[in-house]
């Protein structure tokens, strides 16, 4: 299993991104697919999963302003990221895991992305 992310990058408060997660090997629709962060210095996060039903979980801190998706057909996730706020800044990493209730302790990662949002 490959997972590649892009779409990181720097912008300004208030401004937006979107990342990508190109999934490949044997990744199924019933894997749970998840974005986590981590900030220079602190502990890789959750920030947002999507189950093989499509259902969507997110942190507290995100919720209303983050948006995650999948396209099963396509292998790939998204994490839509508006308002994006200097606290947001991270490396963020795509995850597989074989269920939903199992995104806390994934099984595969991506090699992550960059995230800057500048004041």
């Amino acid at each position: 299993v490959q997972l590649v992310e892009s779409g990181g990058g720097l912008v300004q408060a208030g401004g937006s991104l979107r990342l990508s997660c190109a999934a490949s090997g044997s990744i199924f629709v019933t894997n749970a697919m998840g974005w986590y962060r981590q900030a220079p210095g602190k502990e890789r996060d959750f920030v947002a999963a999507v189950s093989s039903d499509g259902s969507t979980f997110y942190t507290d801190s995100v919720k209303g302003r983050f948006t995650i998706s999948r396209d099963n057909a396509k292998n790939t996730l998204y994490l839509q990221m508006n308002s994006l706020e200097p606290e947001d800044t991270a490396m963020y990493y795509c995850a597989v895991s074989q269920a939903i209730a199992t995104i806390g302790l994934p099984d595969y990662w991506g090699q992550g992305t960059q995230v800057t949002v500048s004041s």
